[in-house]
C-alpha cells in the first residue's frame, strides 16, 4: 500500500502562482511514475502532469508552458508548480503514484486539494 497526502491548494487571482506537494509514505520502493490529475465539478478526471522516477515528464495540452512538475525521490515527493493560473484550472487536484511490485501494478490516489482561481 501507497498512501499520498496533499497539501497547497487554495485561491488565488488570475495570473498568480501555486505550488502543490505531494508526498507519499508507505511502499514507496514499489513508484515508478507520480503525478496530477483535476477533476472539476461535472467533468471527468483529466491528466495535469506525469513525471517518472528517471524525471521523463509528461503533460495534458491545456496546461503546458504553464504548470511543471518535478520529483525528490529521496523525499518520496512530487510538486507541481503552478503559474499564470487561469479560472478555468478551478478544480480539485489529485496525487497519483502508480507502483509496480511482484508482477502486479496498481494506481494509488491521494485526497485532493481544491484550487480555485478567481477572475
Amino acid at each position: 500500500q501507497v498512501q499520498l497526502v496533499e497539501s497547497g491548494g487554495g485561491l488565488v487571482q488570475a495570473g498568480g502562482s501555486l505550488k502543490l506537494s505531494c508526498a507519499a509514505s508507505g511502499r514507496t520502493w514499489s513508484i515508478y511514475n507520480m503525478g496530477w490529475y483535476l477533476q472539476a465539478p461535472g467533468k471527468q478526471r483529466e491528466l495535469v502532469a506525469q513525471i517518472t522516477r528517471g524525471g521523463t515528464t509528461n503533460y495534458g495540452e491545456s496546461v503546458k508552458g504553464r504548470f511543471t512538475i518535478s520529483r525528490d525521490n529521496a523525499k518520496n515527493t512530487v510538486y507541481l508548480q503552478m503559474n499564470s493560473l487561469k479560472p478555468e484550472d478551478t478544480a480539485v487536484y489529485y496525487c497519483n503514484a502508480d507502483t509496480r511490485g511482484f508482477g502486479v501494478e496498481n494506481r494509488y490516489w491521494g485526497q485532493g486539494t481544491q484550487v480555485t482561481v478567481s477572475s
